[in-house]
């Protein structure tokens, strides 16, 4: 059976052709080849361009280029920001450090700087492009999945979402945010560019592929630590639902490229001969961990995961609270900048060094407060001898007075809610970065009060000399990251950022234990409550949400029967068949009555009207293998047959019968309709 042309509406066409020819001749030849200086001279480049192409080609391809290029750019831009963060940090503690004496003048110079300076990011992420604001991390897995995003690739998102995360990590652990997230936002916005660009140069007019996007989102965590391993594993946990294993090899390759370019950088800024894990540590060899303290781990995994479950509990109540209380809702709409300078004042006001901020170690950034967590040392051992008691004394932790327990049992009691709050504000930020330094504190409670238990005792016939707490405080960090996010790469990336190899195990049981407890009932990591909070159509957390939505029949969530045409229609039935319908396709199939008695796509020839502007080809498409659901398959099936489909487009026949299309389109209005009902 084949498909008959459909003629009627291009009568005029080929009067067009002629009127078009006969004004072509009319032109005048200078209008024809307009004058361009040195004519020569581009000829010239141009021609050494195609033969540099050509040169290049012959080694590999032009996309093995593109993911270089993409991990050594992404490298810079996290080395300019650090660069930039450290300097703006340096000089908030210079300026405080000269108003020594002046308390009034120190409490406006530590409140109002980064007030101000959040402010200033929050009104211009929202003025410039509201679409930068947040992580960032929701969006780019969304689009990774196959649904298309608008605004979030723009080079204007990339200036403004650089330019206020700079912002957000000067105002230091006020606010105590990171820029994990952001960076992988920034990472696949320069991904999207490199890949056209790329695609420009091999004479290629295809759109943009996912595969750029799937390793930039790699690239953007191993940028950020010189971590490409972890990166990788964290893209395929996070990122992608079908993550494929062709993008293995482009995905490391560019990783060890950004993470070897940050290497670099970080070496050549600080003077260094070598390179270096980027958090010291100095963790003893000969003796890790006892045996035993293989249980106190897996205890350490347990409390990291009930810990986060409340967390991530707090963390959406608040954002349901947001979009629910009118002074909130109020102020987030219409007044960004006030609202994020309010709640960094509030922030500021409780860390000020003078009053609680003495407890919470605020002098240091968020790299410091982890290097000190980090310490193998006791400190709340009374054994040690005096240079090793000053140096400990010389702790921010200490410098209260107050004992280590207090200190540290203060810091988590006020970082956990402080951070929830500060997840509320309007202005480009990260939030992996905070929970594993919060978990590293945890981690480091346990293990002083594990040490000041068990050191120079007999424990099960086992005399133990020592214990190490910063090895307790690696897996807190892996393991409370880990559940927060339902990943397992924290356990790896921790490794990657100490270099102590050693307690690989003991933080990989950690987090496999605080995952299971974190995962618990559908539980939602913090990544599916911000696509959740957001209405976006992300599947993969719309089921975790709600698990009885994706088993949806698709009859019940279907809109309005699309507009198709019978074999045998004529012109009128042809235009009026256009006119009623905004789709860039119509099909076409046999008589209904001949369809009833049939059950499957073989009585259909899949043909399509192809609109192109604003009139019908002449030619139809025909798709023979087309893929048919029925109304009674779910939104799960319709969605993974989808994303496999060569033509983005399916077709729901019901006995025989062609009742609806689904495009890529509808079934993100099918999706937002299922988020709006949790």
């Amino acid at each position: 059976m084949k498909c008959e042309t459909i003629t009627g509406l291009g009568e005029g066409n080929g009067q067009k052709q002629e009127n078009n020819s006969e004004a072509s001749h009319n032109i005048t030849p200078l209008l024809l080849d307009s004058w361009k200086p040195y004519k020569g001279t581009r000829a010239n480049v141009k021609e050494r361009l195609l033969k540099l192409r050509d040169c290049l080609e012959s080694v590999c391809g032009i996309q093995w280029y593109g993911f270089a290029t993409l991990g050594i750019l992404t490298a810079v831009l996290s080395f300019l920001m650090d660069f930039s963060v450290a300097k703006l940090l340096q000089a908030h503690l210079w300026l405080y450090g000269k108003l020594e004496g002046h308390i009034l003048l120190q409490f406006l110079c530590w409140t109002l700087y980064p007030a101000c300076i959040c402010a200033f990011a929050s009104s211009f992420s929202h003025n410039i492009c509201p679409f930068s604001t947040g992580s960032g991390v929701p969006e780019v897995r969304t689009m990774l999945s196959g649904i298309e995003v608008p605004h979030y690739l723009s080079l204007t998102n990339m200036f403004t979402k650089f330019l206020g995360l700079t912002c957000t990590l000067a105002a230091g652990s006020t606010v105590f945010l990171g820029k994990v997230g952001p960076f992988v936002h920034l990472s696949t916005m320069l991904g999207a560019y490199l890949d056209r660009l790329c695609r420009l140069i091999q004479g290629k007019k295809k759109d943009a592929g996912t595969e750029m996007m799937v390793v930039a989102a790699a690239v953007g965590v191993a940028s950020c630590f010189g971590a490409p391993v972890s990166g990788v594993l964290f893209s395929v946990e996070v990122m992608s639902s079908h993550f494929a294993l062709r993008h293995y090899c482009p995905c490391f390759f560019s990783a060890a490229c950004g993470g070897l370019t940050f290497h670099l950088l970080s070496a050549w800024s600080r003077d260094g001969e070598t390179l270096q894990a980027l958090f010291k540590t100095n963790f003893p060899t000969a003796t890790p961990f006892f045996p035993l303290e293989i249980l106190l781990f897996a205890l350490l995994g347990l409390l990291c995961g009930a810990g986060s479950r409340f967390y991530l509990f707090c963390h959406r109540w608040i954002l349901k609270f947001t979009k629910t209380n009118r002074v909130f809702l109020t102020m987030l709409t219409t007044e960004k900048g006030l609202y994020s300078g309010l709640v960094v004042f509030f922030l500021a006001l409780l860390t000020f060094p003078h009053s609680a901020g003495q407890y919470l170690a605020s002098k240091w950034t968020t790299k410091q407060l982890l290097t000190s967590l980090l310490d193998s040392r006791q400190w709340s051992s009374q054994s040690h001898n005096a240079s090793v008691r000053l140096e400990l004394d010389s702790l921010e932790w200490s410098s209260s007075g107050a004992p280590i327990f207090l200190s540290l049992a203060f810091f988590l009691l006020m970082k956990m809610w402080m951070l929830v709050l500060a997840c509320t504000l309007p202005l480009p930020a990260g939030y992996f970065m905070p929970v594993f330094v919060y978990g590293a504190a945890v981690g480091r409670l346990f293990g002083e009060g594990i040490a000041y238990v068990t050191t120079g005792r007999d424990v099960l016939g086992q005399q133990w000399t020592s214990v190490n707490p910063g090895g307790y405080a690696l897996a807190g960090a892996a393991a409370f990251s880990g559940a927060v996010t339902h990943t397992l790469s924290p356990a790896l990336l921790a490794v990657e950022l100490t270099g102590q190899v050693t307690h690989a195990v003991p933080a990989l049981l950690s987090t496999l234990l605080a995952n299971a407890l974190a995962r618990s009932r559908n539980g939602l990591s913090f990544y599916d409550g911000l696509s959740i909070s957001k209405k976006l159509p992300h599947l993969p957390s719309l089921k975790k949400a709600c698990p009885q939505l994706p088993s949806t029949p698709l009859g019940q969530v279907m809109g309005v029967k699309s507009v198709q045409l019978q074999k045998a229609a004529g012109p009128a039935e042809v235009q009026s068949a256009v006119s009623n319908s905004s789709e860039a396709q119509i099909p076409v199939v046999d008589s209904h009555a001949e369809a009833e008695s049939c059950f499957f796509i073989n009585w259909m020839i899949i043909a399509f009207v192809q609109r192109i502007e604003g009139r019908l080809d002449e030619v139809c498409s025909i798709r023979p293998n087309s893929v048919v659901v029925s109304p009674h398959n779910t939104v799960q099936e319709a969605y993974n047959m989808l994303s496999v489909a060569p033509a983005q487009t399916i077709f729901v026949a019901d006995r025989g019968k062609l009742v609806g299309q689904i495009t890529w389109s509808e079934m993100k209005q099918i999706l937002v309709g299922l988020a709006k009902d949790i």
